[in-house]
């Protein structure tokens, strides 16, 4: 097993790389004083929405007991989640993403997040894979989980994608044939 400073570092390294190569559209990491992180993986993630209600996203993972390692406030890492998988969470400017790190072709290919959305909220798949936040009442977007990417080491994509199944979205990777590590990316904002 690796050492947790160790895996820490891993992580790290691999999401800086592949976030460099996909270049400067990429949300920047941010303190957010809206955005409110749990101190194990289950515990998750509370953040905002466009009008002002908080959701709650939670890592449900096989070692989802797994404490964050805090390197600064806007930055944490779950190393160990599941089987050569690590978790590299940023708070950014209007929301948050989880970049999902795999290590080898053991680790899973599907990541759940669970999702509670307060009441007069839902779920609305999108198009192009992602969902929006849907304030039923009014119908307007109050927030969005984006499309999920997943790139691996010789930066080519690989295949990434969104299912829900009632308060659960799971992001499946197809990483089977990628050179590792593989990072894929959940990422929310308001």
């Amino acid at each position: 097993m690796r050492h947790a400073r160790d895996g820490a570092a891993a992580a790290m390294s691999a999401a800086s790389r592949i976030l460099v190569a996909r270049g400067k559209n990429e949300p920047q990491e941010l303190e957010n004083p809206e955005v409110a992180w749990g101190q194990r993986a289950r515990d998750g993630v509370w953040m905002p929405t466009r009008d002002g209600q908080r959701l709650h996203l939670g890592i449900d993972t096989a070692a989802a007991d797994t404490v964050a390692q805090v390197l600064r406030p806007s930055l944490r890492v779950f190393v160990g989640v599941d089987v050569d998988t690590d978790i590299v969470a940023q708070t950014t400017d209007s929301g948050v993403r989880l970049l999902t790190v795999i290590h080898g072709p053991d680790a899973p290919s599907e990541f759940r997040f669970t999702l509670s959305l307060p009441d007069g909220l839902a779920l609305e798949a999108m198009p192009s894979g992602g969902y929006d936040v849907v304030h039923l009442r009014y119908g307007a977007t109050v927030g969005r989980l984006y499309n999920p990417w997943a790139s691996d080491s010789m930066f080519r994509q690989v295949k990434a994608e969104y299912t829900q199944e009632g308060a659960a979205v799971t992001m499946r990777i197809q990483h089977a044939d990628a050179f590792y590590p593989v990072v894929a990316d959940p990422h929310y904002s308001k």
